[in-house]
């Protein structure tokens, strides 16, 4: 029996057939685009942009080795200009005959410099790239590689297409070590819902599931437990710097401002499953100032108490104050009218429309004597009916402007009516 453990399994599992790739039908079922390009034979530069173990890489070797193109792989983690001026000496000699494929994976981590070494082969032609990354590429791969590129975005692979990867892998590892694997239905389940999407974790698990199956001679035997302890917590996605992070807080704050308490704990639990506790606190803040603000502004010292406590006790307890003051601000009413009216000041202050602070609103200075008007002219609120008296509070280019607009919730419902009421008074 021979053991294959220097290469995974993901690595040593690759299709014949572009139907034989789980995943991404959006992209490669009959009819679709990047399907007929493939099949035409004729490859264009490309981008391959998605999270990690969905089929990028294993695309990208498919389509190399359909070509007649002398394939080269970098990788953006470790590749220098000399890798790459390594690969275009290549260029002209008979191992480039044909022209070059470079798949280069990882790309995000060249720079732009490097990124530029490739540009001008790219553009006549004598390399095709073919490049994957895990970040958004319109933020990290240089403006002329992108113009000389389709980008192809890949999506995580549902459990059920994961499901078939699993079982394929199963039927190599059998025919690898000459062995029966056993792995029931209920354990291929648990694997492809386990891996998040991510068919290289679903693979890999498969393999250490058998490796640590209970054995019956050549029978290999996977149970549920052993399942269970070797996937754990790998449905996690989560990179502090990277898109999936984004997506989390943004998905968890959208779910508070949309009133959906269990949305936002599904997003709060992945947070503090990662151990981001400082994103959990802060997108919780801004939501209750943003998203609730005068609707309830009470719930703004209770949040920030709720995220007190946390801090204090820290993981995993910090989930119980923060569930509280989640399910708080998606039951709140929500009213964004000061949010707003802030963005309409700041944008008015960043298109130049501001102006001199009118005189009655300045500290107290001494006035020139060509003021013909001397005197601040201040009028103190508090010294007349109701505490408040008209004036001009704003600058006189801009003394008109109407940056807040009353919510139309309960709250600044009751303010309004008090300043209609008051403000129709008239001033003597």
């Amino acid at each position: 029996m021979v053991i294959y453990m220097n290469k995974p399994l993901a690595d040593r599992f690759r299709p014949n057939s572009l139907d034989d790739i789980v995943g991404q039908k959006h992209l490669l079922a009959e009819g679709r685009p990047l399907r007929r390009i493939i099949e035409s034979g004729e490859i264009p530069n490309l981008i391959f942009y998605g999270p990690s173990g969905v089929g990028k890489t294993t695309l990208a070797t498919y389509i190399a080795n359909k070509t007649n193109k002398t394939l080269r792989k970098l990788n953006g983690t470790t590749a220098s200009t000399s890798d790459i001026k390594e690969i275009v000496s290549q260029l002209g000699t008979f191992s480039g005959i044909n022209g070059i494929l470079l798949y280069l994976d990882e790309i995000q981590y060249f720079n732009k410099k490097q990124q530029q070494t490739l540009l001008e082969y790219i553009e006549n032609g004598s390399i095709t790239l073919i490049a994957s990354t895990t970040e958004n590429p319109y933020f990290y791969v240089y403006n002329a590689i992108l113009s000389r590129s389709t980008v192809f975005e890949f999506k995580s692979v549902e459990p059920v297409e994961v499901e078939k990867a699993v079982y394929r892998a199963a039927k190599l590892l059998e025919e690898e070590q000459g062995i029966e694997v056993e792995l029931s239905e209920a354990c291929a389940k648990k694997i492809a819902q386990g891996c998040g999407g991510d068919v290289r974790k679903a693979m890999n698990a498969v393999e250490l599931s058998v490796i640590a199956a209970d054995r019956d001679g050549d029978r290999r035997v996977v149970t549920e437990e052993i399942v269970g302890d070797l996937i754990q917590r790998s449905s996690m996605r989560y990179d502090k710097d990277g898109d999936e992070h984004y997506d989390i807080v943004s998905a968890y704050q959208k779910s508070m401002r949309g009133s959906d308490p269990d949305a936002a704990l599904h997003y709060l639990g992945r947070l503090l499953e990662a151990g981001d506790l400082p994103s959990a606190c802060r997108r919780l803040m801004v939501c209750a100032c943003e998203d609730v603000g005068l609707a309830y502004p009470q719930i703004i010292p209770i949040v920030k108490s709720c995220v007190d406590i946390a801090q204090a006790v820290g993981l995993p307890e910090a989930r119980i104050p923060l569930a509280d003051a989640v399910v708080m601000v998606c039951n709140a009413p929500k009213s964004n009218s000061a949010y707003m009216a802030i963005d309409a000041a700041l944008a008015d202050i960043r298109r130049g429309k501001t102006g001199p602070i009118p005189r009655q609103l300045q500290n107290k200075h001494y006035d020139g004597e060509d003021n013909q008007n001397k005197g601040q002219h201040y009028l103190y609120p508090h010294s007349y009916p109701n505490h408040y008296t008209l004036q001009q509070y704003l600058p006189d280019a801009i003394k008109d402007s109407v940056y807040y607009h009353f919510g139309d919730n309960k709250n600044e419902q009751a303010f309004k009516a008090y300043w209609d009421k008051i403000k129709g008074y008239k001033n003597n």
